[in-house]
């Protein structure tokens, strides 16, 4: 890097990045210069880590079980998708963080698994068929909408932007007033609004799952590792972003206003899961849960 040299013979790293971290750059597309940005990385990479296991505790629990078309709502797994569906489409159009972007494309796969999982309980324990027409549609259609916008996803803004690939929040974008917000391009807008959708589906998702917890007064198949896991990934998801350095030129507010439906999706449902972990302390005097929530812990730390 001394003398100004091109590393990587890209032209970019060295004056797009000057200070910054090569592994970052080159492996994760940001650009990390000091302490606050490091700390964002981290806490990002830690949130898609805690999002990829979530989702095993409840595998593991729903193979135990049995009952996982009774112990989790349609509801919940639709909304989810739907939510995460917004997010993936919102991330790429709103040119987000590329650890955004890597995180909504697991969020996806990892829904439509749980979802292929409920229907193979549904189907294997012959649940009753209340509603299940207008489920099986809405599901069918979800699952159309997502294959079809994993290969309509537009070419994310570095292809559009740079030579080399890097993302649209680059060190060197024009400056402007560092006190006033920047305006939005139509891409960003349609993002910004899939990003709103997203954020309202999130908070809806956990209602009917409440209500079922409610009804049933259990949570009997339903891993709680589940939820403290997605509360921990939220977490540092939405505390990542913040600490994010805005552009030279862009304000604060500016970069919080652009981010704005994502930091609500993540930071938002942490309320609503954490009264779902209380559901999960009320319920747990029942012998059942009692005796299936110690034999689901006992058999996670053993492995």
């Amino acid at each position: 890097m001394s003398g100004g040299a091109v590393l990587g013979g890209d032209g970019n790293f060295s004056s797009l990045c000057p200070h910054g971290i090569e592994w970052i750059w080159y492996g994760l597309g940001e650009c990390a210069q000091d302490g606050r940005d490091i700390a964002s990385v981290v806490l990002g990479l830690l949130s898609i880590v805690c999002f990829m296991v979530s989702s095993l505790p409840q595998y593991y629990s729903s193979c135990k079980t049995g009952n996982m078309d009774s112990a989790l709502s349609i509801w919940f797994l639709l909304f989810w998708l739907a939510g995460d569906s917004c997010n993936l489409i919102g991330s790429f159009l709103a040119d987000q963080l590329p650890l955004q972007k890597y995180t909504a494309v697991y969020y996806v796969l990892a829904d439509l698994l749980m979802l292929s999982m409920y229907y193979y309980y549904k189907l294997k324990n012959k649940s009753r068929a209340s509603n299940s027409a207008l489920l099986n549609a809405v599901s069918v259609l979800c699952l159309l909408g997502i294959s079809s916008s994993l290969r309509s996803l537009p070419r994310s803004a570095l292809e559009d932007q740079m030579p080399v690939g890097f993302k649209g929040r680059a060190l060197l974008a024009v400056e402007g007033d560092s006190g006033s917000v920047q305006p939005f391009d139509t891409k960003e807008i349609i993002g910004f609004v899939f990003g709103s959708i997203s954020s309202v589906l999130y908070l809806c998702s956990r209602l009917p799952q409440m209500y079922t917890n409610f009804r049933r007064k259990s949570t009997e198949g339903v891993s709680f590792f589940l939820f403290a896991l997605v509360i921990l990934g939220n977490t540092t998801y939405g505390i990542s972003v913040l600490l994010k350095n805005p552009d030279p030129g862009q304000g604060e507010a500016s970069y919080i206003i652009h981010h704005l439906p994502w930091l609500i999706g993540s930071l938002g449902t942490l309320s609503l899961d954490l009264i779902i972990s209380v559901q999960f302390m009320m319920y747990s005097k029942s012998p059942r849960d009692s005796a299936g929530g110690d034999e689901e812990t006992a058999a996670l730390l053993h492995n």
